[in-house]
């Protein structure tokens, strides 16, 4: 037998890979930031919503490599575990819109007519209004919290994804492999969902990695305002407010929750490029 007979086939993962450099950093960052959230009990150094007054508003050290915020408590801890929340509402805030969407535009997009006009009157209703505010309307109509924000969200951000998933819809309808599933006659469901979606949700999903860093910067502002997570949870919107007012003097407080907004963000826009040129879809 032949050396090259035996030869292992991982050149081609590794061609792959790194003709993609792009696609490996941007999931190597969320990875980290996954392993992170989940390897928390055992990473974090202190208990993230334990006080110590004797150690507030401490410098970063050996001891608390972040800093102590104003309570005492570790912010390195408070940074680990909020990881876990922003993570859950990047994906969560991600899930329900982008289900509700490509269902909604599935919908529009293959009947037509007087259902697509109903569906997309809707969607401009929704559109007329700002995102933010109509927003933070629905969750001060159902209260603060973490609930709230994921009901918001999933009924002001179903919206893009409708439109996009209509677009294709309209396209694919009309053609050949679908007018011979009608001929052959398969329900219309199976010929929507089956044949129909699978070639037209590719850039729904190169969107939604774009619609996770609005999702979490929304989040973030969210708490930040006060109408999100409620203290003394670690998150990281929470934090930046928390140390809001110890921005000169206390500038750590603020700095690395932040810093981890902008990291796991940069991370959600890198894939969605990075998918964005697997998949040939361009925005």
């Amino acid at each position: 037998m032949s050396i090259e007979a035996i030869a292992p086939a991982s050149p081609g993962w590794r061609q792959f890979f790194g003709q993609r450099p792009m696609l490996v950093l941007s999931a190597g960052l969320l990875l980290f930031f996954v392993l992170l959230a989940i390897g928390a009990p055992i990473v974090a150094p202190y208990d993230p919503i334990m006080q110590n007054a004797e150690v507030r508003l401490q410098a970063p050290s050996l001891l608390h490599p972040f800093g102590t915020d104003n309570f005492g408590r570790d912010i390195l801890s408070r940074v680990i575990w909020g990881a876990r929340l922003d993570l859950q509402m990047a994906l969560i805030g991600v899930i329900f819109p982008f289900l509700i969407g490509t269902t909604v535009g599935t919908i529009a997009g293959f009947f037509g007519g007087i259902v697509d006009a109903l569906f997309m009157r809707l969607v401009d209703i929704i559109l007329a209004f700002p995102f933010l505010v109509l927003m933070l309307s629905i969750i001060a109509i159902l209260g603060p919290g973490l609930g709230s924000f994921y009901i918001a969200m999933a009924l002001v951000g179903w919206v893009s994804y409708a439109r996009l998933i209509r677009a294709q819809m309209l396209v694919l309808k009309g053609s050949d492999y679908a007018v011979a599933a009608v001929s052959l006659g398969f329900s219309r469901p199976r010929i929507m969902f089956r044949h129909l979606l699978p070639n037209a949700i590719a850039g729904s999903i190169v969107f939604s990695m774009s619609d996770a860093t609005l999702v979490l910067l929304s989040g973030a502002a969210v708490s930040y305002l006060g109408l999100g997570v409620q203290p003394p949870i670690a998150e990281w919107g929470v934090m930046v407010a928390e140390g809001q007012s110890f921005i000169t003097t206390a500038w750590w407080i603020t700095l690395f929750p932040g810093l981890s907004i902008v990291c796991l963000a940069f991370g959600f826009s890198m894939l969605g490029d990075a998918l964005g040129e697997l998949l040939g879809v361009h925005e």
